[in-house]
């Protein structure tokens, strides 16, 4: 498969929403664009086991987004 740079890809996968909320500010905060998906599944399928939230990047942003999120972790 081709790796197009218009391709999306998950850079993070949370079961909470506001954790995704919080990774989207912050890569928004460094000029990356980032999607969410799943984030309406709830109300789709009620109370039913949900896989997690997806934040999803540009496959050409995604290294600079994987590095942002993983720094923020180990300045916890």
């Amino acid at each position: 498969m081709k790796n197009n740079s218009d391709t999306l890809v998950t850079v993070l996968t949370a079961s909470l929403i506001h954790e995704i909320h919080i990774a989207k500010a912050l890569l928004a905060n460094e000029g990356i664009n980032s999607f969410i998906f799943d984030e309406n599944i709830t109300t789709t399928i009620g109370t039913a086991f949900v896989d997690g939230y997806k934040l999803k990047v540009n496959a050409r942003d995604f290294d600079n987004a994987k590095q942002l999120l993983l720094d923020l972790n180990t300045d916890e």
